[in-house]
């Protein structure tokens, strides 16, 4: 069997509402691709039906897949869901995605030009001056957003206007060699997986979105807080040459 063109990764935990009317929407845009794509659900300590919904969905939607992510800590295990469906997807990119559909699959079809171009990540940033953002954040969390962003800037991802929307995009060497390497199982994954990119030498591009903002988001406060603890953690593990990277020959 030939690999697919495109690997989608969604981390799901507790999303058998608002998975459903995810999946058949980017069975809907993807179906009239020229590509062939797969669709990784990486279902996490779910407490509701979310695993069942995917499984009655695969007769339907063509390769769907479910994957039950054994849970390991307590909280947050969204890094640790994409993590392994990244390094399960046999994509030729491999991208992911929030189950809230936030971001529509077309945004990918936007972003493969950057690709061609020699970028290895492609990223969607809501603080691109041509992003749309429907409706807009709470000011409160826009002034948190953005004073994290800076900080984050400061220590590890200098340039970087946006690292933590939910749809970034890899060429199958980057995803394979970020995502061996990546250890954080929180809100600060989407950080290291960039500091990952940028130590190895991989070009970043961020890209315009169309955000349609979920108003009963999951996301608390105190993701704020605890990515910026990550974010403490992956300077120190960089300082300290805890991810053992060879620099020498990153590619």
């Amino acid at each position: 069997m030939s690999r697919p063109f495109l690997s989608i990764i969604i981390p799901a935990h507790n999303e058998a509402e608002r998975l459903p009317l995810t999946l058949l929407d980017i069975d809907r845009r993807l179906s009239s691709k020229d590509y062939t794509y797969e669709i990784l659900v990486m279902e996490n300590g779910s407490r509701d039906n979310t695993a069942e919904v995917v499984r009655k969905m695969s007769a339907t939607i063509k390769n769907l897949k479910l994957v039950q992510v054994p849970v390991v800590v307590l909280g947050n295990n969204k890094g640790k869901a994409v993590r392994q469906g990244m390094l399960l997807a046999q994509g030729e990119y491999r991208l992911f995605m929030d189950a809230d559909n936030a971001t529509s699959i077309d945004h990918f079809d936007r972003m493969l030009p950057y690709f061609h171009e020699g970028y290895a990540v492609v990223i969607c940033s809501r603080s691109h001056r041509d992003s749309r953002l429907d409706p807009s954040q709470p000011w409160y969390r826009q002034i948190a957003g953005k004073i994290g962003n800076l900080i984050i800037q400061i220590l590890v991802l200098p340039g970087i206007w946006d690292t933590q929307c939910g749809f970034k995009a890899f060429s199958t060497e980057a995803a394979e060699k970020i995502f061996y390497l990546s250890r954080i199982y929180g809100w600060g994954f989407d950080v290291e997986v960039l500091a990952l990119a940028k130590k190895l030498g991989y070009r970043i591009k961020e890209v315009p979105v169309h955000w349609v903002n979920d108003i009963h988001s999951m996301v608390k406060a105190s993701a704020y807080i605890t990515t910026l603890i990550d974010t403490l953690k992956i300077r120190w593990w960089l300082w300290t040459g805890k991810y053992k990277i060879d620099t020498k020959n990153p590619n």
